[in-house]
């Protein structure tokens, strides 16, 4: 009976300690996701809004809609695949501030955690034709 009883106490007392790293795990989460969330305020440009939101949230399928089919990309000034940057680093790569925003709302400043490549000021130029949809994104770093 009494070698039940501590089986049990010590059940009990496991169960309820990983009940309790779960939840500290999932307010962890819900912190960083909140934390995620930023003013997009500055963006003046709504197809430009709408597109860095759909980015900062992982959306590739929505991100790239606002892109004609043929767009094209320079990543510093080097021509570089379009639709294989941004399968590769939509939803691992996120600005983390915007700092300025120029030309109408089409070119966005800010911080951006580039994954295994670290943090750093970068720039995206949306370039937008006329039925609004972006045909060019020129991204990059500045100091």
């Amino acid at each position: 009976m009494m070698k039940t009883r501590t089986l049990i106490t010590i059940l009990i007392v496991s169960f309820s300690l990983t009940a309790c790293g779960q939840s500290k795990t999932q307010k962890k989460e819900i912190t960083i996701k909140k934390a995620q969330k930023m003013d997009t305020s500055k963006l003046i440009n709504e197809t430009v809004k709408n597109a860095f939101e759909a980015w900062q949230a992982g959306d590739s399928k929505t991100f790239l809609s606002y892109f004609t089919a043929d767009a094209t990309m320079t990543d510093d000034g080097n021509l570089r695949n379009f639709q294989g940057f941004v399968k590769e680093a939509c939803g691992k790569e996120i600005f983390l501030t915007i700092d300025t925003v120029g030309n109408d709302g089409k070119d966005v400043k800010g911080n951006f955690k580039a994954g295994q490549w670290g943090t750093f000021p970068v720039f995206f130029k949306f370039h937008q034709n006329a039925d609004s949809k972006f045909d060019r994104l020129d991204i990059g770093q500045f100091k």
